[in-house]
């Protein structure tokens, strides 16, 4: 029997270990690594190679929704599990765009964690009934022509997305220019760029954006 690889990224070593000792606990299946931050988790996700990845929404440097769209443009069949702590519909839509199969809360673990995994492992989506409902309301929605996506944080390319995730942590631009390997001139023309896209003046208006726009948690 194959063994099914998982990586768990968390910042918060209570859910990494709650979440290693429901997999470890299955035959057949074990953690092959951990990440703390998002840009962590799609390295580890490049070396490892996972079968499934069980990722925290809310992540530093790099929130999950941004580390899944890289995981999955990386590595295709790997899946991705998102793991968080609230529920919208705004994310429910942006996540299963982003590729991800499976959605579920860290309340909902002990009840839902292995299943949805096992679903993965078969590259079949794990929808509870409160995400069917709201996946199904969009394809209504889609059907009688209404528009459904915000299309405010469209205008944003994915490293812009990972800039104003730093800028709005804190980051200078000597600091993004780090995170990202490019020159700090370059940081600073994306940060110039983004401000202007979103028609901003200010680092606070671009923390104000990314907290609207889920990039960060308030």
């Amino acid at each position: 029997m194959k063994t099914v690889r998982i990586l768990i990224a968390d910042d918060h070593d209570v859910v990494r270990e709650g979440a290693r000792a429901l997999i470890e606990r299955e035959p057949g299946w074990e953690v092959c690594g951990v990440a703390e931050t998002g840009r962590d988790a799609v390295k580890r996700a490049e070396m490892l190679a996972p079968d499934v990845v069980v990722m925290d929404m809310s992540m530093p440097e790099l929130n999950g929704l941004e580390a899944a769209r890289q995981i999955k443009r990386l590595l295709s069949e790997t899946e991705v599990l998102m793991f968080t702590a609230t529920e919208t519909d705004a994310i429910i839509h942006e996540v299963f765009e982003a590729g991800v199969k499976s959605y579920i809360l860290k309340s909902e673990a002990g009840t839902y964690l292995v299943e949805a995994i096992r679903s993965l492992c078969q590259h079949k989506p794990f929808f509870t009934s409160k995400v069917s409902d709201v996946l199904f309301a969009r394809f209504l929605n889609r059907s009688g022509g209404k528009a459904v996506v915000d299309q405010t944080n469209e205008r944003l390319t994915a490293r812009e997305r990972e800039i104003v995730q730093l800028l709005a942590e804190g980051k200078s631009n000597k600091e993004v220019a780090g995170a990202l390997g490019v020159s700090i001139r370059t940081a600073e023309t994306h940060r110039a760029t983004i401000l202007r896209k979103l028609r901003l003046e200010s680092l606070a208006g671009l923390v104000r954006y990314a907290v609207r726009n889920r990039i960060i948690e308030a």
